[in-house]
């Protein structure tokens, strides 16, 4: 549940020898950025059945316990973007919610989901921990200033289509609605039709404007629009990717993660199965423990 009364009307990062200082964002208790422990949002793409919810999120609440790593569960109440109208977005917003709300106390962990619209900003912070714009919304100002008044951490996906150096823009309407609890997701870059690539520049690009950067590993593998009525994905470049990006500097991952992806009812062709989760998490804490003290 997000605080409005936690709003920061003085949020421009302070410098420091020219460069912007890495602002710490708090979740519950633990914070991102800045050389602190890397951080995992993970779940399915969209919400499905509860059981099976509650079955991936404490799953992998398990292992990022054994490992020392903060866990977020995420999953989305609707889908609003699929390739075709038939297409499963989720239980909606009332229903979502609900979902979330439940899985927040039953597993006891911070959650994260997607908003499309304004009107559905109020009724989900005061459900999540974090708000997350969708990559093809990031440039959105109305939304954006809209989640920064909510008292919420944002965590703003890099749209495919964006340098960058963009994202600066993007920071600059979160600080106008007094918010400095910002989380930049690379998630891809278009590459051609039906294709993106991570460009790894990307990381030390973003963390100049003073935020946590997050690796999403298993959309920027997708191949949006590329089995016809939706999206494939190369789920074997998602492990490769994740250490590369941990390597790069990022201050923490965003995956989606499945017990069985080809029963998931969206993004199943780019989403991890659940039984190689604890091995990469181990690979990628190996490559932090070497790389985190130049993150600050």
């Amino acid at each position: 549940m997000c605080e409005a009364g936690q709003l920061n009307l003085s949020v421009t990062p302070q410098e420091k020898g020219g460069t912007m200082m890495m602002n710490k964002v708090k979740v519950r208790d633990f914070t991102i950025g800045g050389g602190s422990p890397l951080v995992l949002m993970a779940g399915p793409c969209v919400l499905e059945e509860m059981e099976r919810c509650l079955l991936i999120g404490r799953t992998i609440k398990e292992i990022t316990a054994r490992l020392g790593i903060p866990y977020i569960f995420k999953a989305s109440f609707d889908k609003a973007n699929r390739s075709s109208f038939n297409s499963f977005r989720g239980p909606g917003l009332k229903k979502g919610l609900e979902m979330l709300q439940a899985i927040k106390e039953e597993l006891d962990v911070p959650v994260v989901t997607d908003v499309h619209k304004e009107s559905q900003i109020a009724p989900a912070a005061k459900v999540v921990d974090v708000l997350q714009i969708p990559a093809f919304l990031c440039r959105q100002t109305d939304l954006i200033y809209a989640a920064a008044k909510s008292g919420c951490v944002v965590n703003v996906k890099k749209g495919q289509f964006l340098a960058p150096r963009d994202m600066g823009n993007v920071v600059d309407k979160l600080h106008e609605g007094g918010c400095s609890d910002i989380l930049l997701t690379e998630r891809g870059a278009s590459f051609g039709y039906n294709n993106l690539v991570v460009d790894m520049r990307s990381f030390p690009i973003m963390r100049t404007f003073g935020a946590p950067v997050i690796f999403d590993a298993t959309h920027s593998v997708q191949l949006p629009g590329g089995a016809g009525t939706s999206s494939g994905g190369n789920r074997e470049f998602v492990e490769p990717l994740a250490r590369a990006a941990v390597a790069a500097g990022v201050d923490g991952l965003f995956m989606e993660v499945h017990d069985n992806p080809e029963e998931a009812l969206c993004d199943g062709p780019n989403s991890l199965y659940l039984d190689k989760l604890e091995e990469l998490l181990k690979e990628v804490l190996a490559i932090y423990d070497v790389v985190k003290g130049k993150l600050v």
